[in-house]
């Protein structure tokens, strides 16, 4: 009892600190049209109170996890949520747009802190048997904030007014920064001798990151907004940092690293999916509005369908996983994923809302069995004292999957519509480019799968065996 109490507990923790993570943005996003017309902002200025966490969590992502591995992993998790949770507070009493975009950017780094370093956590206090299913919990506790994030946001919006949503969240970090602490010993940090810190190293990845986030997101629909130097920008410091990582005693993103396979692939795999996944967030309510005409509550329900599905799965997924091993799960959830996507593009123009739905429950379940497979199987080939730099890598290839696939799939069903403007389309055309764009991301998905494939038959060659189960 007295030790699996505490481990409870931690894996408790855990969890909520994914989940108010999740609802950090996802309850926040619905409060932006009463957050403008409160606080006297236009639709661009107030676009940067989402913009500004999803940015400080893309940028700062690797970053903790390097500080976690440095300093201690529990440590920096608890650090991490204190920041959350006061800048929550900082949000709930900002007298100005300004004052809260400058706090969602600090919560943000907190969010990336509770939403990568639990993955180095789990694999530090869970044995490696049972890491899938926790794996599983925590890819269902993401599911359930961002499910329920914009039901709870608008029930505390009606009743308290948008201050309520982040003073909501507040009292919740203080719980998970209770169950975080009741865990065995962190001695991440204790083994070899100090290391230091990769002041340049931090300083160029950051910029790539933000200029990247910023070049590919449009805050408005300002055309001055200078995306080609942004791009670029991106580009020069992103080949800076590689260089500098190349020679760097000790580095950010150490290229040995990076040379695990299961790392690298891992990071591809999740990045793709970010990408795949986003697409169904921003594609999804134009085609429901336009093509199928469905008043806004009735919109926000069929959205809702597929992160059910995933809160469905996840712990089923998680058991799956350490059953059968990640290799052959990861792929089998890439599958299913492209049956998913398949479905998307094609039965909504032969059953409607039906066939939508049908899409994005096929996609889910699908989702959730990849994302506890290539997070168990990631972290379970990463040296302890890199568990941290290797969640931060996940968590970033996640964000920046999410960046991309909000910007770049959405410019494609913009361009596939064949309309001026998305909100002048014809049912017919916003149908015909939902069906293109979901067969590029199944086109992705196979791309996906069939390179998650070849990694396990090379693995199984290398250890002499085709067994996926003997190796995880």
């Amino acid at each position: 009892m007295t030790t699996t109490s505490p481990l409870r507990s931690g894996t408790a923790g855990l969890a909520l600190s994914v989940l108010v993570a999740s609802l950090g943005t996802s309850a926040a996003n619905v409060a932006l049209p009463t957050i403008a017309r409160d606080l006297d902002g236009t639709f661009s200025q107030t676009q940067w109170v989402a913009l500004a966490y999803l940015l400080a969590m893309t940028a700062t992502s690797l970053t903790v996890g390097y500080l976690g591995d440095l300093l201690g992993r529990r440590r920096i998790l608890g650090i991490g949520v204190v920041i959350f949770t006061l800048a929550a507070a900082l949000c709930a009493l900002a007298p100005t747009l300004g004052v809260l975009i400058g706090a969602r950017a600090l919560q943000g780094v907190g969010a990336a802190v509770m939403m990568a370093l639990p993955l180095a956590r789990a694999r530090d206090m869970v044995a490696p048997e049972r890491l899938g299913r926790v794996m599983g919990l925590l890819g269902t506790t993401a599911a359930v904030g961002t499910a329920s994030g914009p039901a709870l946001g608008g029930l505390l919006i009606t009743v308290a007014g948008w201050p309520a949503i982040f003073a909501a969240i507040a009292p919740l970090g203080v719980l998970v920064a209770v169950l975080t602490g009741m865990t065995d010993r962190d001695t991440s940090a204790a083994s070899g001798p100090r290391r230091g810190f990769d002041i340049g190293g931090v300083l160029l990845l950051t910029a790539a990151v933000t200029f990247y986030a910023l070049g590919v997101t449009s805050p408005g629909a300002d055309e001055s907004w200078p995306t080609v130097p942004l791009l670029g920008g991106a580009i020069v410091a992103a080949a800076l940092f590689t260089l500098r990582e190349a020679r760097a005693s000790p580095a950010l993103l150490p290229p040995a690293l990076l040379r695990t396979r299961d790392v690298s692939i891992g990071a591809v795999l999740n990045l793709i999916v970010g990408t795949v996944m986003m697409s169904t967030l921003v594609v999804g309510p134009f085609f429901l509005a336009g093509g199928l005409h469905l008043a806004p509550a009735a919109i926000g329900a069929t959205m809702a369908a597929g992160p059910l599905a995933s809160i469905c799965a996840g712990v089923i997924a998680g058991r799956a996983v350490d059953r059968f091993g990640t290799r052959l799960m990861t792929t089998a959830g890439l599958s299913a994923m492209v049956v998913g996507a398949l479905a998307l593009a094609l039965l909504p123009s032969w059953w409607g809302l039906i066939g939508y739905i049908t899409g994005t429950v096929l996609l889910a379940p699908g989702y959730q069995l990849f994302l506890a497979a290539n997070n168990t199987g990631v972290l379970s080939a990463t040296p302890t004292e890199h568990r941290g730099v290797t969640s931060g890598l996940l968590g970033l290839s996640r964000n920046l999957g999410l960046v991309t696939g909000a910007s770049v799939l959405a410019a494609l069903f913009a361009a596939a519509s064949g309309a001026a403007e998305i909100a002048t389309a014809s049912p017919e055309a916003l149908t015909a480019a939902l069906k293109v764009t979901f067969l590029v991301t199944a086109a992705l998905l196979a791309g996906a799968a069939l390179l998650s494939l070849a990694a396990s038959r090379h693995t199984a060659r290398a250890r002499g065996t085709a067994t996926p189960t003997t190796a995880r």
